[in-house]
């Protein structure tokens, strides 16, 4: 059997933690940022969790 391959559209988007939690940025972050609130583009800074049920999906594709 071949050797499983990682996404690599996967690797650059999500990363997993030393205890084994997928973390993404959230979307709409890119452009057109001067009509969003100072505070929806802080929020936006930040990383999120994936939930459980993706998390093993995203980890499926990565390899892990």
């Amino acid at each position: 059997m071949p050797k499983a391959k990682t996404n690599k559209g996967i690797k650059k988007r999500f990363k997993v933690t030393k205890n084994g939690k997928v973390l993404f940025h959230k979307a709409g972050r890119g452009h057109l940022l001067s009509k969003k609130s100072s505070k929806r583009r802080r929020h936006l800074r930040k990383k999120k969790m994936a939930s459980p049920a993706d998390a093993e999906r995203i980890k499926k594709l990565l390899g892990y």
